[in-house]
């Protein structure tokens, strides 16, 4: 089973997906304030974090397993998912649409497939040009950051929160590289997109200056989603959470207001 926490109590149930190298820590200290009108429902997903770390193909579909053991029993959801967390939240509300009621997709990654979106990274002057193409020096980064370069991040990653950069090592080489190549690289958001019930919320928050999870990329999906909304925090990177808490939270209790209209 899935490591799970909550906080709050009461029958408005908001579940917080993380990325790939996050846990439930990225959300809690600064989603918090929701406490005090909603359940908030924490899950660290299989491979990182607290919970079991199986030698496995983490595709979507695995994920999606292992997600419902936790939230069978529940109903009305809203889902808030970032980055890879953000994938996982559509393909449970396409699969799973009696239990899903809205849904917050922050940085959301769409290439259109695994071609261009090697494509983008291979073009990239970061550290994701080598990191995001090749599985083997994935592999290899995922190893020494766990167990060498582990003391060194808090130094090297200043602008992320200690307990963030901490979690980068709570996962290991097989749930990273499985879960961006089986579970980004080689997973139609498309599709899922298309089999979203109707009357399922969706609130995108994205990044202006995002170069993970480029905006355009979300702008050529949304064309054929115009009842989506979309808000766009200026000047911000892959983090719009990180970066701006406050900004993010109000955005997240607005879907709800809305809905409850």
């Amino acid at each position: 089973m899935l490591h799970c926490e909550t906080m709050g109590d009461t029958n408005d149930s908001i579940v917080f997906l993380h990325g790939i190298g996050g846990t439930a820590r990225y959300w809690k200290t600064r989603v918090q304030p929701l406490a005090a009108g909603y359940r908030l429902i924490f899950i660290d997903l299989l491979g990182y974090g607290q919970s079991p770390k199986p030698w496995t193909k983490y595709t979507v579909d695995r994920h999606i397993e292992e997600i419902y053991q936790v939230l069978q029993e529940h109903e009305s959801l809203t889902i808030v998912g970032h980055s890879f967390g953000a994938i996982l939240a559509l393909a449970f509300a396409t699969r799973y649409p009696h239990l899903v009621k809205r849904l917050v997709l922050i940085s959301l990654p769409y290439f259109g497939n695994k071609e261009r979106a090697i494509r983008y990274f291979r073009n990239s002057h970061s550290a994701d040009r080598y990191v995001m193409t090749n599985i083997a020096f994935a592999a290899v980064a995922c190893i020494m950051t766990r167990w060498v370069l582990r003391w060194v991040l808090p130094y090297v990653l200043r602008d992320m929160p200690p307990e963030v950069v901490q979690d980068l090592t709570q996962h290991t080489w097989r749930s990273y590289t499985s879960s961006v190549w089986d579970g980004i690289y080689r997973h139609d958001i498309f599709a899922d997109a298309e089999q979203l019930d109707s009357d399922c919320r969706i609130l995108l928050l994205h990044g202006e200056l995002d170069k993970t999870a480029p905006l355009s990329g979300i702008r050529l999906l949304m064309k054929n989603y115009p009842g989506w909304k979309l808000r766009i925090l200026p000047d911000c990177d892959h983090h719009p959470l990180l970066r701006n808490p406050q900004w993010c939270v109000q955005a997240i209790e607005s879907v709800m207001a809305d809905s409850n209209k």
